[in-house]
């Protein structure tokens, strides 16, 4: 499946959550990320994840495709991660 992930973190906890996201997922703008993973991946991604989080006062939120060709995806100005250039 394809994911778009973006996260709110507190500023304690942000470097954490950047280091964790980045073994999965491409990260593509400050707390956004993409890319294709596995339904247990991304269980296990997640999982992990709430060990960093205050669930009381962050958020993550993943937004599922089947592919990543299903997205219309628009970049107004500088896109500061590309993906394009993966083999």
């Amino acid at each position: 499946m394809y994911v778009i992930l973006v996260y709110d973190i507190g500023e304690k906890r942000v470097g954490k959550m950047l280091k964790h996201c980045r073994k999965y997922l491409n990260w593509i703008q400050n707390s956004v990320f993409e890319g294709e993973i596995t339904e247990v991946k991304l269980k296990e991604m997640v999982h992990s994840a709430r060990k960093i989080m205050d669930e009381e006062s962050d958020s993550l939120i993943i937004f599922k495709s089947r592919e990543e060709r299903w997205l219309d995806k628009q970049v107004v100005g500088l896109e500061r991660m590309s993906t394009d250039n993966f083999l």
